[in-house]
């Protein structure tokens, strides 16, 4: 009788250390094995996730990502949250967000589609939804935090429409925003803030669909001069190209 074929979780993780990401195809080519059930079997001895774009195509090692201040960590064209699927990111997104989140709020900050989260989670009563002129507002179902979050959500819409920030202008700074890399972003959002003076940190986050805390921080370093002139990051930091054999 031949040997039993022995699988080992390491070899998935020593792949996922070395490339950062596999897809699926990937991981059962380094473990010898053609059954995805095979993988699945030996990933859930490693600490790992998969990722909420490209419909859960890609995995890493948790050891490997590194999330942001929203539990979102992108490598390549592929992104991950540390809250699992996209619709439970979704979900905590709008929970803890200070005035609720339209649709393209979120999909600035997730770089996907929202509608079907946004549809799963308001018909499994998981989240609450108000108009707002002609968009729908996607809140908490807390009645406290609703509360708040529509009356944060007011005193912003107030003030963006006494003249700051006509519609045309919003549509603009969050086109222009869109084409930056993170670095810049947060720096564009800091120097945002300080044209609006106290309470610009929050009132810029939610305009951009940023935690109010990468603001403060672009801010900061603006009023610090703590720039990276020359634009390199330091080692490990931000996105890193996909190896030969991922890129499709």
């Amino acid at each position: 009788m031949p040997p039993k074929v022995r699988y080992r979780a390491e070899a998935l993780r020593e792949m996922l250390l070395e490339q950062s990401i596999a897809t699926m195809d990937d991981l059962k080519a380094a473990l010898g094995t053609d059954t995805d059930l095979t993988v699945i079997r030996k990933l859930k001895e490693l600490d790992y996730h998969t990722s909420y774009s490209h419909r859960g195509k890609y995995y890493t090692l948790a050891e490997t990502a590194r999330f942001d201040e929203l539990g979102l960590w992108s490598f390549d064209t592929a992104w991950f949250s540390k809250h699992g699927t996209l619709v439970k990111t979704v979900e905590v997104l709008v929970e803890t967000s200070e005035s609720g989140r339209y649709a393209e709020e979120l999909e600035c900050i997730l770089k996907v589609s929202v509608k079907d989260a946004l549809r799963k989670l308001y018909e499994e009563n998981r989240l609450h939804r108000e108009k707002v002129g002609n968009r729908w507002l996607y809140c908490s179902k807390d009645p406290h935090r609703l509360k708040k979050q529509l009356e944060y959500r007011a005193d912003e819409e107030g003030e963006l429409d006494k003249g700051f920030f006509p519609d045309e202008l919003k549509a603009a700074i969050v086109l222009f925003f869109s084409l930056l890399d993170e670095r810049k972003r947060r720096l564009y959002a800091g120097l945002e803030s300080l044209k609006w003076g106290h309470g610009g940190d929050r009132k810029v986050a939610n305009l951009l669909g940023l935690d109010e805390k990468t603001v403060a921080r672009g801010r900061r370093e603006l009023l610090d001069q703590d720039l990276d002139y020359d634009g390199v990051r330091k080692p490990g930091g931000g996105r890193r190209p996909l190896k030969k054999g991922l890129q499709k």
